[in-house]
């Protein structure tokens, strides 16, 4: 059987973003492991107006070409590492109408978080947890919670803790798994 494919979704586009520093730790850390091959998905490239559809994702009749162009790329993986900041208590917005554009292509695949925050963003991760439970997206257990206090020097240059390595490779270990397993239910 073939590595697992697993996507790195950078979930932010504001400008300024501290969110590609993060997505770039996570994916340099991934990118030492030899089960799964990783690729970094930045929403920055994948401009989508907000909701244009109209047709529920659920029903996979998707009219745009730009809905068509971001159903084939996430459809290409086997799971998905989110990597958000915290807004408001939430996901941004751009991220949560990326997730919603589509259905089917999130199906029977597996989902791991990262987020950083005020509290580490562990609230954005419980509303994806949430949202991946609906689109059968199987999230794992393990998540990595980074403080803009102790992880972000002046809350903008990132400098994580090391103690933080051991959590990441918990998590890998748990999305290639959950990856490779939910290869077999997808046929």
């Amino acid at each position: 059987m073939s590595k697992s494919k697993i996507a790195v979704i950078l979930g932010s586009t504001r400008p300024g973003r501290n969110g590609l520093a993060v997505a770039n730790w996570v994916l340099a850390k991934a990118r030492e492991r030899v089960d799964a091959d990783y690729e970094l998905v930045d929403l920055l490239d994948h401009p989508l107006p907000h909701l244009d559809e109209a047709m529920p994702a659920s029903r996979g009749a998707y009219a745009g070409e730009h809905t068509k162009a971001w159903a084939a790329r996430i459809k290409e993986f086997d799971g998905y590492i989110f990597v958000t900041p915290e807004y408001n208590h939430s996901i941004p917005g751009v991220l949560k109408n990326a997730i919603d554009y589509l259905y089917a292509e999130w199906n029977n695949k597996a989902a791991a978080f990262v987020s950083y925050g005020s509290l580490g963003g562990a609230r954005a991760i419980e509303h994806l947890r949430a949202i991946s439970s609906e689109l059968q997206l199987a999230h794992v257990r393990q998540q990595l919670s980074f403080s803009l206090f102790t992880d972000f020097e002046g809350f903008s240059v990132f400098k994580p803790s090391a103690a933080h390595e051991d959590a990441a490779s918990v998590l890998f270990t748990q999305l290639e798994s959950w990856a490779g397993a939910l290869r077999s239910v997808r046929g």
